[in-house]
C-alpha cells in the first residue's frame, strides 16, 4: 500500500502533450522495448538494420513461441516495406514507413497509446514547466478527426466558446481527417500570436462553424477557488505537477475569507480531462483520513498497486464536500471523485462522467523517442473499473433544459476501439444523503438564464451544489445534536 508516491500518469489523449508526466520503468518497459527491437532488426530490406541502429533498437535476445508466424509476418512486413520504398509516387525513406508502422502499431491498441519520435518526446518533456503556446484544447482522435474532450478554462479556445464532443475537421483550410492525433495537434501548433482557423462540426448544427482563433502562450492555472456566501468553491482545470500544492493553498484562503466559519466545499471537476494520477491521489488524501484512493491492475505483477489514504489526513475535517461533474471530466478527475464517493466523504453533483479507467506508462527509447503504452486499468475503492462506464452522479443535474447532443465521442464508450473495463457495478448507496437532494431538480426552470462563465449565478450545476451542500451540513448538524 502506498501513500504520496509519484507513478504513471493516467489521461486521455492531451492537446499537445502538455501533461509532465512520469515515467515508470519496469520489467514492462524493458520486455516492450525487446519488442520494438525485434521488429526493427529483423527487417531485412537494404538499410532498415542500419535504421534500427540508428533509432537505438537492439534485436532481441529471445524469439517468441509462436516463432512461425511471427517470422512469416514480419517476412510481410519486409515485403511491404520493400514494395512501397520501390513503387511508391514519390521516394519515401525508410524511417518514416518504419515511423508510420510504429504508429499503426501503438494507435491500433487503444485511443490512448501512442508512438513518439525524439522530437515528439522532448516536446512533451519541455511542456511540464507550467505553460506553452497553443490554443487550450484537450483533444483525442475519433473516427480519423480531432475531437475535444474539454477546452481549457481561460484561453482562446475556451474563449471562442468551443465544446466537449466539437469534432474538429480542418485546420487553416486543410482537412485533419486521416492524420495521425500527433500530426493533427502539430497542425495546432504556431508561434505565439499567430492566426489559425478552425472548422468544427458540432451535432444540431446545420452548418460548419469556422472560427478565427490567435495562439497565445497557455498559462495553466489548474486552481481558482472563490466563497459563495459561506460555501468555498474550488475549479480543478487540470491536475498538474502543482494541483495539491495549489488546492491546500485554495482552502487555507478559504477559510482566511470566511473568518474561520467556512460551512463547506465545492469541488468543480468539470471539463477537468486528467492529468498527473500521483496529484489525484494527492488531492483525494487531502479530504479523506482513511480508505484506499485508487488501485491499479495490469497484465504483470509489477503494475498490481494500491495506494490509501494516511491517517488524519482530511484538512478539512467534518465539512460537506460536493463534487461536479460532467461528460469532460475524465482520468485522474475521476479518480477523485470515485474515491471520495465511494468511500462516502462527498455526494457527486452533475452528469455522467467520461469513463477513461486506464493508466498509461512512458517509455523512453534510448534516445528514439518513446512509446506511450496502456499498461493497467484502475479501479475505484469499490471495486469499480469505470473504463468505458465513468461516474454516476448522486444526483443528475443537467447543465440547461435542453443539452445540446453532441456528433458522437462524448465519452470513451464511444470512441473507437477501447478497452473493455469489465462487469460494470454500480456505485455503493451514499450514505447521510439529505432529503434535500431528492427535491433538487434536474433541469433549470424555463425562464433560466443562458450559461455565462462569468456570471456563477446562472450555472445551474453550481446553483444546484450549493443547496445540496447546505443541505449536507444542515443534516450533519441535525445528525449529531
Amino acid at each position: 500500500m502506498r501513500s504520496g508516491q509519484r507513478i504513471p500518469f493516467t489521461q486521455g489523449k492531451r492537446f499537445l502533450g502538455r501533461v509532465g508526466e512520469y515515467m515508470k520503468f519496469t520489467r514492462v518497459g524493458a520486455a516492450l522495448l525487446a519488442g520494438a527491437g525485434f521488429v526493427g532488426g529483423v527487417v531485412a530490406a537494404p538499410g532498415c538494420m542500419a535504421l534500427s541502429q540508428q533509432l537505438g533498437i537492439q534485436p532481441a535476445a529471445a524469439r517468441p513461441a509462436d516463432q512461425a508466424q511471427t517470422d512469416r509476418m514480419l517476412a510481410l512486413f519486409n515485403t511491404v516495406l520493400r514494395r512501397v520504398r520501390a513503387d511508391y509516387v514519390d521516394p519515401v525513406s525508410n524511417r518514416t514507413l518504419i515511423v508510420n508502422a510504429l504508429n499503426g502499431m501503438l494507435t491500433g491498441l487503444d485511443p490512448h497509446s501512442a508512438f513518439m519520435t525524439e522530437q515528439q518526446w522532448r516536446e512533451m518533456q519541455s511542456e511540464t514547466t507550467g505553460q506553452f503556446g497553443g490554443i487550450g484544447l484537450d483533444v483525442t482522435e475519433n473516427a480519423g478527426v480531432l475531437q475535444v474532450i474539454s477546452p481549457i478554462d481561460g484561453t482562446p479556445a475556451s474563449r471562442a466558446g468551443i465544446r466537449p464532443g466539437d469534432l474538429i475537421t480542418a485546420v487553416d483550410g486543410k482537412s485533419v481527417e486521416g492524420l495521425s492525433l500527433d500530426d493533427a495537434v502539430a497542425a495546432l501548433r504556431g508561434p505565439p500570436n499567430s492566426h489559425l482557423n478552425l472548422v468544427i462540426k458540432r451535432q444540431g448544427v446545420d452548418e460548419p462553424i469556422v472560427l478565427a482563433l490567435t495562439r497565445q502562450i497557455i498559462h495553466i492555472e489548474t486552481v481558482k477557488s472563490q466563497l459563495m456566501g459561506d460555501i468555498g468553491v474550488i475549479r480543478i482545470s487540470e491536475f498538474t505537477e502543482q494541483t495539491n500544492h495549489n488546492v491546500r493553498a485554495a482552502v487555507k484562503k478559504l477559510r482566511a475569507e470566511a473568518n474561520g466559519h467556512l460551512a463547506g466545499l465545492i469541488l468543480d471537476l468539470r471539463n477537468d480531462p486528467g492529468g498527473l494520477l500521483d496529484q489525484a491521489i494527492a488531492v483525494s488524501d487531502d479530504f479523506l483520513d482513511h480508505g484506499i484512493i485508487v488501485s491499479t491492475h495490469g497484465r504483470h505483477p509489477s503494475d498490481d498497486e494500491a495506494w490509501a489514504a494516511k491517517p488524519g489526513g482530511d484538512m478539512v475535517g467534518n465539512l460537506p464536500v460536493v463534487i461536479l461533474t460532467n461528460n469532460g471530466t475524465a482520468s485522474a478527475a475521476e479518480i477523485v471523485a470515485a474515491a471520495l464517493q465511494d468511500n462516502h466523504r462527498a455526494l457527486v453533483l452533475g452528469t455522467q462522467s467520461f469513463g477513461k479507467g486506464s493508466v498509461q506508462t512512458l517509455i523512453p527509447l534510448n534516445g528514439a523517442g518513446a512509446i506511450r503504452l496502456t499498461t493497467a486499468r484502475y479501479y475505484t475503492p469499490s471495486g469499480r473499473s469505470i473504463q468505458g462506464e465513468g461516474i454516476t452522479p448522486n444526483v443528475v443535474v443537467q447543465e440547461s433544459r435542453k443539452p445540446e447532443p453532441h456528433f458522437g465521442g462524448e465519452r470513451e464508450a464511444e470512441l473507437h476501439h477501447i478497452l473493455t473495463g469489465g462487469t460494470p457495478e454500480p456505485p455503493p448507496p451514499a450514505i447521510d444523503v439529505p432529503e434535500a437532494a431528492r427535491q433538487i431538480p434536474k433541469l433549470p426552470p424555463p425562464n433560466w438564464p443562458a450559461l455565462d462563465p462569468n456570471k456563477p449565478e446562472t450555472d445551474f450545476q453550481l446553483q444546484q451544489g450549493l443547496v445540496l451542500v447546505r443541505a449536507m451540513g444542515a443534516s450533519t448538524r441535525s445528525a449529531s445534536r
